[in-house]
């Protein structure tokens, strides 16, 4: 059977919406200066302009505790929103520094949307300089709120060592509290840990039981992750029919990983009947999205087909690589 490198890949589809509800240093922090003291600025400026513009989040899912709590929200929900657009707009200076400046308001009056995308400005080094310290302030006032998405964004800072020290442990804690409170994300990043052994004991069942949680509500990498599992009988028994319906779920949404183990086991008539007009449609729908990887097993399965199925397959195949692609595993998210 074709066989790919793992994509386990810890960076999901979001990056920072940050959130301390972990025991560390941070829970203590009562200003952005105070903060400094336990950031690492040499890795402040971290999260890139490109990966900032990259998605805005539509949704608000913030856990309100009380009507007070709420009415400060909403009461920065415009502010979010002007600092938003002006992120989307040409990226001059003053414009920058004019979105910073609304995200600030918005943040200042409790709404924790507003508080996470100062923090991802202030990382950015955008309309401001890169400040570790500040941003894990607005982080800490945000998770406050209880602000359960952010979980996974203060995880993938200690993972990569991005504006903090690089920490497993601490990003294994940041990643269960954002599973256990719901997020896919964080729950696909936490299978990842026990399944590399990372920040804890390594424990592939643990790791499919929570790529499954993921899985289930589309994410399309813990597909992916939750397939390989399967085909390799790695903390689930092996069962070519399960890996076949997982790879299909993510390959339908444009993974490419997918795509090429999907093409693969209809090649080889594992978990599906043997159909080589389709394993040349999903791996070379790969191919025309950048992923070379299986272009061997193509001219393999070329010899396989009339010309007849070739015009047909490269039809399918062109028709499925214009699908939209799932969001990067770098992205960051603005949210509303």
């Amino acid at each position: 059977m074709f066989s790919i490198a793992r994509n386990r890949s810890c960076f999901a589809s979001r990056l920072v919406r940050i959130m301390c509800f972990a025991v560390s240093t941070l829970a203590v922090l009562s200003s952005p200066s105070q903060a400094q003291d336990n950031a690492n600025p040499a890795n402040a400026g971290c999260v890139s302009a490109e990966m900032v513009r990259a998605l805005v989040r539509e949704g608000n899912s913030v856990r309100v505790r009380s009507s007070a709590q709420l009415v400060s929200q909403m009461g920065g929900s415009h502010e979010n929103e002007k600092g938003i657009a002006l992120t989307q707009t040409k990226d001059t200076v003053r414009t920058l520094q004019e979105a910073h400046h609304w995200f600030e308001k918005g943040a200042k009056k409790g709404y924790a949307p507003a508080q996470v995308n100062l923090a991802v400005l202030s990382l950015a080094g955008w309309g401001t300089p890169p400040n570790a310290g500040t941003a894990l302030y607005w982080l800490h006032e945000a998770a406050r709120q209880g602000y359960a998405l952010a979980y996974f964004d203060l995880g993938i800072l200690y993972l990569n060592g991005c504006g903090v020290r690089q920490d497993y442990q601490e990003a294994f804690k940041e990643f269960e509290q954002g599973a256990n409170a719901g997020d896919p994300a964080a729950q696909m990043n936490l299978g990842y840990l026990y399944d590399q052994g990372l920040g804890v004991a390594q424990d592939r069942a643990q790791a499919a039981a929570w790529y499954r949680k993921a899985a289930e509500s589309g994410l399309t990498q813990a597909q992916y992750n939750l397939a390989d599992l399967y085909v390799r009988g790695e903390g689930v028994p092996g069962d070519d029919g399960e890996a076949f319906a997982w790879f299909q779920k993510a390959a339908q949404q444009g993974h490419t990983g997918a795509r090429i183990m999907l093409g693969s086991m209809y090649a080889e008539g594992r978990g599906t009947r043997k159909n080589a007009q389709s394993a040349y449609e999903w791996i070379s729908a790969a191919v025309l999205q950048g992923d070379t990887r299986g272009a061997g097993t193509l001219k393999d399965l070329e010899q396989q087909l009339t010309p007849e199925q070739m015009a047909k397959s490269k039809m399918r195949a062109q028709l499925l690589a214009q699908l939209p692609k799932p969001r990067s595993d770098a992205e960051v998210a603005l949210l509303h």
